[in-house]
């Protein structure tokens, strides 16, 4: 089954673009396409924020890294600025998906 994105009004893809999807091509009422798309993001950013690290198979993945404290620099003024420790999350594509946006394979 394929689905196109093409009718939508922006370029960026949304939860409520993605139920609508659900809604259109898979049949469910759109209560419960917002739900699914609700509890999808829900439950990666549960994984991340508990430290997992979240694979999506033929996409990619979402791992958190802990960046050390550094010392920063404020670009308007020059002052020193020392910058915490934090935790960012990173996203690696798959091979799949990289040959994907290349146009090196068919979608899937």
């Amino acid at each position: 089954m394929e689905f196109s994105v093409e009718s939508l009004e922006t370029p960026a893809l949304t939860k409520a673009h993605l139920a609508e999807l659900l809604f259109e091509h898979i049949g469910l009422n759109k209560r419960e396409s917002k739900d699914m798309i609700d509890a999808f993001f829900d439950l990666i950013s549960d994984r991340l924020v508990d430290g997992h690290d979240v694979k999506i198979s033929s996409f990619g993945n979402f791992q958190i890294r802990t960046k050390a404290p550094r010392p920063g620099r404020n670009p308007r003024t020059g002052e020193a600025i020392p910058i915490e420790a934090r935790r960012v999350v990173t996203f690696h594509a798959s091979h799949k998906l990289k040959d994907q946006i290349q146009g090196n394979s068919p979608a899937v």
